[in-house]
């Protein structure tokens, strides 16, 4: 990739950390309660919590990291979109947002508590803490490995400039900030990507012309191949439905606070249900500005997956074919990206830490303003942890494996606690709990399992050779063609786990009564008595979901 940026690139980069900068400033005075900070004080119109719903969720893995996974796997990664996206966040809005709003709760957590214990609520806080600083780390690194590429700089003053950026503009206004920033980055990311996606059908003849450029068709087919694992993703069709498309998918889109704490932001439970859907409709299409180049960059760009990093594609696709001006909006875009899953992640951070962490266990009954303050200072101390976890990237093959890894480690699990808590009215605390924890030490046993089954018997240091036997049994099942079926896999693994554990410890240990659980489970929730909303039927949320479960069939069947 040459260094080709120049003056006018930069001051494009430029007026865009004064805008969201300034942006954070302007709506520092509005920052009056605690509310205000961490909920955007519940007034955020629903076009706009959808937005930003979407783009919390467009950091480094949505960009770079997809389509890095389309160069290996193909259309493949669309799957992410069509199975591991949409079907869960249809059941977001439809089931269990009504239970987020109509609850009150300020946090994931908080709901934990209120359907369970202390215990489960600081176990999932806690192990949430950590998770997000571990995706905010990912968005520094990734910002830093493009501005070291296309532009020259120090990948360490990268790191800084960006995290520096962020943490001024959520210090300053709070969710609002951010989620106003949001949806600027969303439209951002539109108008710098998608020409990237047109330049690039354009330079190898079209859409068709593509598909025949890659010599391997199974790259182009979403299904077709997955009666067994031999495909370029690594795993059959089971291992994605069951992985990815039910464990991974609503792990992440139905338990996960960066991405609800949106839709809580919402003015009212309806539109809190409808920022899912909103979301999901530009998410449908968003293969076309991310898969797409993927494949392109396989056809452009000789020297992808040696002396380029997959995780490069869309960087190196640009530093090629963008003039400048256009080079700076799209490096814009990028940044955007990045920016938005570090600002969606660290704003989550600060609101579980000071609400389910530091409020709960070592301050409680402190003024409102105090809270206020202990946000923006976990805010800049959260951003701060983030720094280090961008080293950790390093070590692992794509951005995408190591996102989808820690979801397996954390949010795989907890889906089994939220799903048999919802819909469970048996389930009990201590089940809750020892099932919550079990999961998660599940799940990282695994990962560290199919690490250590690599090493062949023979090289164990010899204080280690009694181990030798239990490798050899563990290599065939702890095997995976790849890093990316590992971790559908094991996201599987962990939430049985947690499932099965729960189901059997409840059965044998006290449930809460059911009056403490009116309007936490779904058998116990009020229903509205001979109410009726009056909305347009395309504003009304089971209308919305069913049109979107249809053009997501329409395109798995198209791209069979």
């Amino acid at each position: 990739m040459i260094n080709n940026v120049q003056f006018i690139d930069y001051l494009v980069i430029g007026i865009y950390f004064a805008f969201v900068i300034g942006i954070g400033y302007q709506l520092k005075k509005q920052m009056v309660t605690s509310e205000d900070f961490f909920l955007a004080g519940h007034r955020i119109p629903t076009w706009v919590t959808g937005l930003a719903f979407l783009s919390a969720n467009l950091g480094a893995i949505e960009v770079m990291g997809m389509a890095a996974g389309a160069a290996q796997h193909g259309v493949m990664t669309a799957h992410f979109y069509w199975v591991g996206a949409i079907p869960a966040m249809v059941f977001l809005a439809v089931f269990m947002m009504p239970f987020y709003y109509g609850s009150k709760v300020r946090s994931v957590p908080e709901y934990l508590k209120k359907r369970f214990n202390e215990p489960t609520r600081a176990f999932n806080a806690l192990s949430f803490a950590v998770m997000t600083i571990l995706m905010s780390g990912i968005n520094l690194y990734a910002m830093a490995k493009v501005f070291q590429a296309l532009l020259g700089w120090d990948i360490n003053l990268s790191i800084f400039i960006a995290a520096v950026v962020v943490l001024a503009y959520v210090f300053l206004g709070g969710l609002t900030s951010s989620i106003y920033n949001e949806v600027i980055q969303f439209f951002l990311i539109i108008v710098g990507l998608l020409p990237l996606t047109i330049l690039g059908l354009l330079h190898v003849g079209g859409p068709q012309a593509l598909a025949d450029q890659l010599t391997d068709t199974s790259m182009t087919h979403l299904w077709m191949h997955t009666t067994s694992a031999h495909n370029p993703m690594g795993v059959d069709w089971m291992g994605i439905v069951a992985g990815l498309g039910f464990v991974l998918s609503f792990g992440y889109w139905c338990t996960d606070f960066l991405v609800i704490q949106r839709a809580l932001a919402a003015k009212d439970v309806r539109s809190a249900q409808r920022t899912p859907l909103v979301a999901a409709f530009p998410k449908i299409f968003f293969p076309i500005i991310t898969v797409v180049p993927g494949l392109l960059a396989l056809v452009i760009l000789p020297g992808l997956g040696e002396s380029i990093p997959y995780d490069m594609a869309i960087p190196a696709m640009m530093g090629l074919m963008y003039p400048n001006g256009m080079l700076g909006l799209g490096l814009t875009a990028l940044l955007a990206s990045f920016m938005s899953g570090m600002a969606g992640n660290v704003t989550a951070f600060n609101t579980v830490w000071t609400y389910d962490i530091y409020q709960s266990y070592i301050a409680p009954k402190k003024s409102d303003s105090h809270y206020l303050w202990v946000g923006r200072f976990a805010t800049a101390g959260g951003i701060l942890v983030s720094i280090a976890a961008a080293y950790l990237v390093m070590h692992f093959p794509t951005i995408m494996d190591y996102m989808q890894l820690i979801f397996s480690f954390f949010n795989a699990p907890l889906f089994a606690t939220f799903a048999l808590g919802m819909f469970w009215v048996r389930t009990t605390p201590t089940g809750a709990f020892i099932g919550l924890v079990v999961g998660t030490l599940a799940a990282v046993g695994h990962y560290f399992m199919c690490e250590a089954v690599r090493i062949e018997p023979d090289l164990l240091p010899s204080y280690l050779s009694f181990i030798a036997p239990l490798v050899e049994v563990c290599k065939k099942p702890l095997s995976y063609p790849t890093v990316m079926a590992g971790n559908f896999w094991r996201a599987v693994f962990g939430w049985t786990t947690c499932f099965l554990i729960t189901i059997i410890v409840s059965l044998f240990t006290k449930p809460k009564r059911k009056r403490d659980l009116i309007g936490l489970v779904w058998g116990l929730s009020p229903k509205p008595a001979n109410k009726r909303v009056q909305e347009p039927w395309y504003l009304n949320p089971i209308h919305l979901s069913i049109i979107a479960l249809i053009i997501t069939l329409a395109l798995n069947i198209w791209l069979w």
